[in-house]
């Protein structure tokens, strides 16, 4: 059985990006590594790890190393980089701390659709090529403008132009599907 993210508890997506991001530090993922690192029981994890394996998204055998399957890499990789760009968001736009940030992305990243994290990451990529724009915040909680009052067509041709470079960039990442 091929599980997909929808289908997947924010639990079980948890694991596979611990399990994804200990690969990717150490080579190999094992149970007391993962257990450590989310703060849960080894009992927890032995039952995350059967029912990821009955998914047919990791290779797990008792006392063994854990490995991702390439269907549940896939999937990590998908929640790791949710999880990432609602980061960056929160730090370059909003100016959130790091560490808070960091965990509010992780609340976040399980229920927001791949939609509007593309949406985000383009009005994060527009606000830091904008040169009218850019990324300074004004009393009212909003972006302002770095130009002194310009005329009404002025700042419609400007944000015009900066969408379309910032659609640009993000097609060049290949993040603009």
């Amino acid at each position: 059985m091929v599980a997909s993210t929808e289908r997947l508890s924010e639990s079980l997506e948890n694991y596979l990006e611990t399990i994804l991001l200990l690969a990717r530090e150490h080579s190999v993922a094992r149970a007391r590594d993962i257990s450590q690192r989310l703060g849960v029981s080894r009992s927890s994890v032995t039952g995350a790890l059967q029912a990821l394996g009955g998914l047919g998204l990791v290779n797990y055998e008792p006392y063994g190393l854990i490995t991702l399957t390439p269907h549940g890499s896939a999937l990590a990789a998908k929640v790791l980089w949710r999880h990432e760009a609602l980061r960056r968001f929160l730090v370059s736009i909003l100016g959130v701390d790091e560490a808070e940030a960091d965990a509010a992305a992780c609340r976040m990243e399980h229920g927001i659709p791949k939609s509007i994290v593309d949406r985000l990451l383009s009005l994060a990529s527009f606000l830091e090529t904008c040169p009218g724009a850019g990324t300074k915040w004004v009393r009212g909680g909003g972006h302002a403008c770095r130009k002194t009052a310009p005329p009404a067509k002025t700042c419609e041709k400007c944000i015009t132009e900066c969408l379309e470079v910032a659609m640009n960039t993000m097609k060049k990442k290949g993040r603009g599907r």
